[in-house]
This record gives C-alpha cells, sequence and structure tokens, in this order.
C-alpha cells in the first residue's frame, strides 16, 4: 500500500510494539504530527514540557519496562534538547530510539532555519544513528534503529527525518519484528569449564554486580548462581535491585560510596566475580590497589569493556544471562564449609561497620527514604536527581526487585528524575513512583511537574532540601577547605507554592515526628504531590571514598 513516510514511520512504531512515545511538536515534524492525529488511540503521546524531559521520559520508560523508549523532536532546537537525554541512556546502556526531524533535504547543508547536524552531533553518544534521504529507506532504517538499541549491549540510536521524506509516499508492507538473538557464540565449553575451576578453587570469592544483570533480566540466575557458589554479593550504582538487597550474603554498594564491609571485601577477596559490570572509576577509584589480592573473572557482554579498565585472568564475554544459566547447570554446589572463615569474616565487617547516621539534629534524609520504604514495602519504583540525594536513597531504601531504582550512573544528570519518574510511571502504571531529589536538581527540570499533572500521574517527588548543591558543597567542606564556592543557595523558591501553581498537591515536611503522617498523605492523594523536606545544610553522605585512595580508606561518619 501506498504510505506517507509520516505514516511508515506510525506504523513501524506499531509493528515494533510501541505504544507510547514522548515526543515535543514542531515545525520540521508538522507531518509526523498531522499523522498521529489520524492515528487516534494506537499510540499515546505524551507533551512534556521540554524535549530533555522527553528524552528523560523515554529513558525511565525503558529501564522500569525493559521496552525501547521512544523520543520525538523537531529539529534544530528541538534535536539538541535531546542530547542530553540520549547521552544519559548511552552511559547507562539504555535501548532508546530518538526521532528527530530535520530541514527538507534541499536545505541541508545550507545553515538553514532551524537546522542542525543531530546525527554529528550525538555520533560518539549513540550505538548508531541515521539520516534518511530517501522514503523508500525510510522503514528499514527504523526497523533497524528498533534492532540496534536492543541487541548486544542495549543502547540509543538516533534518526533524523528531512521534512520532505515525511510528505512524500512510497510503498510500504508490515512485516514481523527480527528477533533480537542473545550473544552466546563465545560462551564456551572451554571458558565454562575454567570460570568453574577458579570458582571452585577460591576460599573468598566475591561477585560485584553491575547493571547488566538488570538489562539483561537475569536477577533470579545471580540469585542462583551466588546461593551456589555461597559468594557474598555487592553492587555497582546500576545493579541495585539485581541482588536481593536483604539477602544474608548481600554486602551493598562498591566504590566511592560504598558500603565499608563491600570495599573491604573487595581488598580482600581471592576471586572476584565481575558480572554485567564495566569497573568505572566511582567503583574502582585506584585502579592499582583495587583487589589487588584477587584474581578477576569477568563476565559481560560487550567485549570492549574486557581488560579495558581492570586486567582480568579469566573472562566470559555473552549475554549475562545464558553464561549464568550455564554456569548454574555445569556447577555443583560448593563446599560452604571451606568458605565458612570467610562469611564469618562479612558478617563480622557488616556487624562491626553498619550504615549509619547521627540522629540529632532534626530531619534526617535516611530516616525519610527509611519510612518511604517501610511503608510501599519496599515495592515503589524508586527514580533520582543526582548528588547526596542519589546516594541516600540508593544506600537507604532496600531494593529487592530488578527495575526498582532508576538513576543517571554514568553521565551524572541532574534534573533527570522526574522526567524519569514520568516515564517509569506511565510505564508501570501500578507502581507506585516516587522522585528523590535535591532542591538543586529538582530546579533544573522542575517545569515537568506540568507534564505530571496533565496526565494525572500519582508520582510523589520529596525534595531533600538542604538549600544547597550538596554533594557539590560537600567536597569543599571535605577537601577544598570549607571554600563554599556557588553552592549555598539562598533563593527563596517556595517548593509548596510552586506545586500548587502547577496544580499539584504541596506538602511541607520540618519535623521527624511528622514523617509518617506527611507521607501517609501524599501516598493517599490520587495526583502529583511535591513534599519539601526541609533537611541540614551540613547532612553528608557517608560512607565516602577520598578522591585518589583506594576503596577500602574510606571515610565513615564517625571516622
Amino acid at each position: 500500500m501506498q504510505l506517507t513516510g509520516a505514516e511508515i514511520l506510525l506504523e513501524c512504531l506499531m509493528e515494533q510494539g510501541v505504544d507510547t512515545v514522548f515526543g515535543y511538536p514542531g515545525g520540521a515534524v508538522l507531518n509526523i504530527y498531522d499523522a498521529l492525529a489520524k492515528y487516534p488511540h494506537t499510540i499515546r503521546h505524551i507533551l512534556p514540557s521540554h524535549e530533555q524531559g522527553a528524552a528523560h521520559a523515554a529513558d525511565g520508560y525503558a529501564r522500569a519496562t525493559g521496552k525501547v523508549g521512544v523520543c520525538l523532536a523537531t529539529s534544530g532546537p528541538g534535536a539538541t534538547n535531546l542530547v542530553t537525554g540520549i547521552a544519559t541512556a548511552y552511559m547507562d546502556s539504555v535501548p532508546l530510539v530518538a526521532i528527530t526531524g530535520n530541514v527538507p533535504s534541499p536545505l541541508l547543508g545550507k545553515d538553514s532555519f532551524q537546522e542542525v547536524d543531530i546525527t554529528g552531533i550525538t555520533m560518539p553518544i549513540t550505538k548508531h544513528n541515521f539520516i534518511v534521504k530517501d522514503v523508500r529507506n525510510l522503514a528499514s532504517v527504523l526497523r533497524k534503529a528498533f534492532y540496534i538499541a536492543q541487541e548486544g549491549r542495549q543502547g540509543p540510536v538516533l534518526i533524523d527525518i528531512p521534512k520532505d521524506i515525511t510528505s512524500q509516499q512510497t510503498d510500504f508492507r508490515c512485516e514481523v519484528p527480527k528477533t533480537i538473538p542473545k550473544h552466546t557464540g563465545l560462551i564456551t565449553a572451554d571458558a565454562i569449564t575454567e570460570a568453574i575451576r577458579l570458582l571452585q578453587s577460591s576460599k573468598q570469592p566475591l561477585i560485584y554486580a553491575g547493571g547488566g544483570v538488570v538489562s539483561s533480566n537475569a536477577a533470579s540466575d545471580l540469585l542462583r548462581f551466588a546461593e551456589k557458589v555461597a559468594s557474598p554479593v555487592v553492587s555497582s550504582l546500576m545493579g541495585l535491585g539485581g541482588f536481593p538487597g536483604n539477602h544474608p550474603l548481600f554486602c551493598g554498594l562498591i566504590g566511592m560510596h560504598g558500603m565499608k564491609t563491600s570495599n573491604l571485601a573487595s581488598s580482600s577477596c581471592d576471586l572476584l566475580i565481575a558480572v554485567g559490570a564495566r569497573f568505572s572509576d566511582r567503583v574502582v577509584s585506584d585502579i592499582k590497589r583495587f583487589a589487588s589480592s584477587a584474581q578477576i573473572l569477568h563476565i559481560d557482554i560487550d567485549p570492549a569493556e574486557i581488560n579495558k579498565n581492570i586486567h582480568t585472568h579469566h573472562h566470559i564475554t555473552g549475554d549475562i544471562k545464558s553464561v549464568l544459566e550455564r554456569l548454574n547447570v555445569a556447577l555443583e554446589p560448593l563446599d560452604i564449609e571451606s568458605k565458612q572463615e570467610w562469611l564469618s569474616q562479612i558478617s563480622s565487617w557488616k556487624t562491626q561497620f553498619p550504615l549509619s547516621y547521627g540522629k540529632s539534629g532534626g530531619l534526617k534524609p535516611q530516616y525519610i527514604i527509611e519510612r518511604i520504604h517501610a511503608l510501599t514495602q519496599g515495592q515503589a519504583i524508586i527514580t533520582t536527581e543526582v548528588g547526596q540525594n542519589q546516594i541516600w536513597a540508593a544506600q537507604s531504601y532496600t531494593y529487592t526487585l530488578p527495575r526498582t531504582f532508576i538513576s543517571s550512573g554514568g553521565l551524572g544528570t541532574m534534573g533527570y528524575g522526574l522526567g524519569a519518574s514520568i516515564g517509569a510511571q506511565i510505564g508501570q502504571p501500578n507502581k507506585q513512583v516516587f522522585n528523590i531529589a535535591g532542591d538543586g536538581s529538582f530546579r533544573m527540570n522542575c517545569n515537568e511537574l506540568a507534564t505530571a499533572v496533565e496526565y494525572e500521574l500519582p508520582i510523589i517527588i520529596v525534595i531533600l532540601n538542604n538549600h544547597a548543591l550538596g554533594m557539590v558543597r560537600q567536597w569543599q567542606d571535605l577537601f577544598y577547605d570549607k571554600r563554599y564556592s556557588q553552592t549555598t543557595l539562598t533563593r527563596s523558591t517556595d517548593f509548596v507554592k510552586l506545586a500548587e501553581a502547577y496544580g499539584a498537591l504541596g506538602l511541607n515536611l520540618t519535623r521527624i515526628e511528622d514523617v509518617d503522617t506527611v507521607l501517609t498523605q501524599a501516598l493517599e492523594y490520587s495526583g502529583t504531590v511535591v513534599v519539601n523536606c526541609e533537611i541540614d545544610r551540613d547532612d553528608k553522605v557517608f560512607p565516602i571514598v577520598p578522591p585518589g585512595a583506594a576503596i577500602e580508606d574510606v571515610i565513615t561518619e564517625d571516622s
């Protein structure tokens, strides 16, 4: 049948199972939006306040559901406003398809109104990108984009479509989407045998779980593996929820803000088993002293990550779930008695170095998050902004399920959380979604409150308001002789009134005695809620590893 490029775009989205698009209209995508009006009740379109909000919402949707997130923007500034969101998805391996309009093909390269080379701009932050200059190629490009976004190590793909391509007609035939293959070709019998040899000879193993466990849907396989190996488990920020946070083998975060037990374990283990993790600088810190007593077994889908940051003694390249399934079949339960001394040491460290915080001095962010966990029975989806709020949310809420902690890890994008919470709530409408924010991050994209209210989303935004750029100020306090350059926020913004102006419910929380009352009121409200929590400016995130130090040289609140 003959269809326009715009109609082909929508048909291909439906073909790929897309049910939601986060987008913002403009001149170069008018044909697409006109086609959307002719396709009622097929694809839900969510209109954000800003294109960056669209990208973050598509990202949050993808992380919460495991599906491909889709965002749409016009040319020029519309396209460039997606860039931060695309980079965020790229750094955290999130499957995303970003679609941009551009000026008509004859005007490309002539500095036309609202023209920008978005494929050139996004080349370093996408798995692949396309510019479609022939309408006959549009369907195949769209299909390739969704395939690439999901195949192997997932990530964002951009498609740039000049306006004339969306109005031209060509033949179109529906196709069944290609099955996304699991990368198993390098998971050889010899590789499995060598891994089992290392596991059997280890008396002090440690599993380091990363975001690959979550993205490959391998949480149950990792649990079985850890119990078979009788190995303690530590997690990167992106790996939270990939292993039950309430399991006796779980030690918590590792790295710069890792639990002291996790960091000591990494320095004392004789075998470090990295599963879907990339040894980022926030985990490794001083690379020469990281896991210096251990052999390294690295399991990852991306061969480029092997030996990139840390030299491995053995590796298995392939789909995480498939690798763990094969290891679990081949591996007999190991002798727990031989590891009893190691497990006792881990237990002793947990007792000696619990995550603690001062209970005096008023309302504490950690207590607020603990009560959120209690009141939601640990079943909520938590999105975060970036900074102290992010780490408090990572440390103080116990994540037992994958895809329940959603945060910008690699890029560290302030302003990410509210858009991501919108996408997560739309993707998982039966889940309670909280966005844990700092006042600095919240200011960056608070305009998305209008979006949450418009679509009647029951998101609860908890602002841990210390009237500061908290994490940067903390570094200035600890490492820059308390020179608080441009990090104290004296602005008189009333977040409760701001929430009310957008049509949300605004609540103030200033006393520890009122925490449960205020949070319960927020949970019982049917729409969007902003809870402004007044906390002390000098509350800090602990533990913290000083820059350049080994991760066992961690500063705790007591020290």
